[in-house]
């Protein structure tokens, strides 16, 4: 009986065959473009997929300001920080001033919650650019439009 191998890739096999898609997240719902954005920087829509090994792709998200969300969410979902001074340190705003002020924080963290919180994390992570506009300096990739 001939027993079958579980394949797993190597970092040098997953960088080869990295490829750029530009995302527009135009009146798109913010939880489900960062679930197909952390699945794709992440690489589980690879047939090569390793857990422990970076095989994901880069990920362009354009129109980051023109993101909806449902239900009371501009209001309700905060964004919390703190500068680690005891008492008056904890700093909250709220979804709505987050995308009239910088509308990748909202994308970014969303996605952020999605991929581990490990070194391999903050590798996956930095694949991700957002801009809030329709334009990215990211033309030499040749990036591929992906639709949701």
């Amino acid at each position: 009986m001939i027993a079958k191998k579980t394949y797993v890739a190597k970092p040098e096999e997953a960088q080869a065959d990295k490829v750029w898609y530009v995302l527009d997240a135009e009146g798109k719902t913010l939880g489900r473009v960062a679930t197909q954005i952390a699945r794709l920087i992440i690489g589980k829509h690879k047939p090569m997929y390793t857990p422990h090994v970076d095989c994901g792709d880069y990920v362009i998200v354009i129109n980051a300001s023109k993101i909806k969300v449902t239900g009371n969410r501009l209001q309700d979902k905060m964004y919390y920080r703190h500068s680690m001074y005891a008492g008056a340190g904890l700093k909250q705003v709220p979804l709505k001033e987050v995308l009239e002020k910088k509308p990748e924080r909202a994308i970014r963290e969303a996605v952020w919650g999605m991929v581990p919180h490990t070194k391999l994390g903050r590798g996956i992570i930095s694949k991700l650019k957002v801009y809030g506009g329709a334009e990215h300096p990211h033309a030499a990739q040749q990036p591929k439009v992906f639709e949701l």
